[in-house]
């Protein structure tokens, strides 16, 4: 890791993603630059890539949709993402969404 991308918060982490919509497969390419870089399948279209960005970060965290909540970045390829669940730590975040990587 060049940067930490993720930082520990009370009750939580923050998470900072780069993305890069209309890829071919969703995959975890690593952090670059202080923020984890993410290929979706989604197109930025109408909030799509938000949403699978979501549910993407949802699934490698085992966590509810709702524990996700896009901060900062909304319209921007790079955003800023608060991860919600007690004990969560930033150790746990990392490991899980690199573990593939």
């Amino acid at each position: 890791m060049d940067k930490p991308c993720c930082s520990q918060l009370p009750g939580g982490v923050r998470l900072a993603v780069q993305i890069t919509p209309n890829a071919r497969k969703n995959e975890v390419l690593g952090v670059h630059d202080g923020a984890l870089k993410i290929k979706l399948q989604a197109q930025p279209i109408e909030g799509k890539a938000n949403e699978a960005l979501l549910r993407f970060i949802a699934d490698r965290l085992g966590l509810p949709l709702r524990a996700i909540a896009i901060v900062r970045g909304h319209q921007s390829r790079s955003k800023l993402l608060e991860i919600s669940s007690a004990g969560l730590t930033v150790e746990a975040v990392s490991s899980a969404l690199l573990r593939l990587h």
